[in-house]
């Protein structure tokens, strides 16, 4: 298949889109067998079947780089009461936070927790999305961490879409082990771990650096523990406070810390020297009515990758638009348009350690988004409003 009369924004190179008007691009095998001007389209693919994109825009498929999909529950009535004027220790007397999330997912099936999750990652798919990180982290069992793996996996089996899983079992200690973080770490986190990897559940390793969760310490050692399983680690840091979980990440050559909105300039520097990818996540700060925003200049000036990713969740950032993720993260974190949308593209793949997908280049996935827009600018600079024509998973046009 080839597809004619486009723009395409390939995203290949720092400055201008890695844009290529009035160009083409050769799908075969699932994958991008050629892209560049229509005009010097080569004559080998002169038998393929061409559609006429009526100059529309295409882009690589888009990538959630940080969600937490599944989970059971909701927490809508917190938030009511949250706005109603009731203080987080009203909220948590009364059942909320974190806390009911987990009491909701440890209660509920594989089978609810799929069905649950599907219309959250429908509403991704229908922006253009082709690749989805799912976190789990609000079983804090070994019984219902795998549960939750388990039923992100299957998502990849029901819909037209690429699932990267992580295992956040340092996501918060449990009621059980209140006090106890250190016992919790030996005794469940990390035994969990191992036994989700031996299922093959697990793509990479994340944990929640922070003072109402796990110190640097902690984290270091769920950390020793994926290393020596040969996983690759990521980290929620310097979100609330600077504990110094950004430079350890960086330490660990993170594929990616993620929040970071206390990190500061030694920080960048550790990250670029890393290669690790600070990932902004614009619904969170939007929802806590957060003030610290992270220091975009700081690691522009360092050349610090940024990714951007919606945090799709049931308490900090109910999103599940990246779209608006994207929007957000230019109006509330100053990221420029082009930046942006590298940030749910190329360096969203990097975030996830993906090297197959991002850009449109030859050998690269086919998975691409075809918008009714002409520039790309358009796709941040519209709020609540999907310009998406069709999506094109594995090289073929899917729903």
């Amino acid at each position: 298949m080839i597809l004619t009369n486009c723009n395409i924004a390939t995203m290949q190179d720092e400055g201008a889109y890695g844009l290529i008007p009035k160009g083409a691009l050769v799908l075969r095998g699932g994958k991008i067998a050629w892209v560049g001007p229509e005009a010097i389209l080569p004559e080998d693919y002169a038998d393929d079947t061409r559609r006429d994109m009526g100059g529309r825009l295409i882009t690589p498929a888009l990538i959630d780089c940080h969600t937490h999909l599944v989970f059971g529950g909701d927490r809508a009535r917190e938030f009511e009461m949250r706005l109603n004027g009731a203080s987080y220790d009203e909220v948590a007397r009364a059942g909320g936070g974190i806390i009911s999330t987990v009491k909701a997912t440890r209660n509920a099936s594989e089978d609810d927790l799929v069905t649950s999750a599907l219309p959250r990652l429908d509403a991704l798919i229908a922006e253009g999305v082709a690749t989805v990180e799912v976190k789990s982290g609000y079983g804090l069992t070994q019984e219902s961490e795998l549960t939750m793996l388990r039923a992100a996996r299957r998502l990849e089996q029901m819909r037209p879409v690429r699932i990267v899983t992580s295992f956040l079992g340092a996501h918060a200690v449990p009621p059980e082990y209140a006090g106890r973080a250190d016992a919790y770490i030996d005794e469940v986190c990390i035994p969990t771990l191992k036994a989700a990897h031996k299922e093959g559940l697990v793509d990479a390793v994340d944990g929640f650096c922070e003072g109402i969760a796990f110190s640097p310490a902690q984290i270091a050692r769920v950390f020793d523990a994926a290393i020596a399983l040969g996983l690759p680690v990521k980290l929620h840091a310097e979100q609330l406070s600077n504990l110094g979980g950004t430079t350890l990440a960086a330490e660990y050559g993170a594929l990616s810390a993620d929040h970071v909105e206390y990190a500061n300039e030694a920080d960048a520097r550790a990250l670029a020297q890393a290669g690790t990818v600070a990932t902004l996540l614009p619904g969170a700060f939007y929802t806590l009515h957060e003030t610290q925003a992270p220091p975009v200049a700081v690691f522009r000036a360092h050349g610090v990758r940024m990714a951007l990713a919606t945090d799709g969740n049931p308490g900090s950032s109910p999103m599940f638009s990246l779209l608006l993720a994207l929007n957000m993260g230019c109006t509330l974190f100053r990221l420029t348009p082009e930046e942006a949308l590298r940030g749910i593209t190329k360096h969203a793949a990097q975030a996830l350690g993906l090297s197959d997908a991002g850009v449109i280049a030859p050998g690269r996935r086919g998975d691409l988004a075809v918008w009714d827009v002409k520039h790309p600018a358009e796709l941040a600079y519209r709020i609540g409003f999907n310009p998406l024509h069709e999506r094109i998973f594995d090289g073929e046009v899917a729903a």
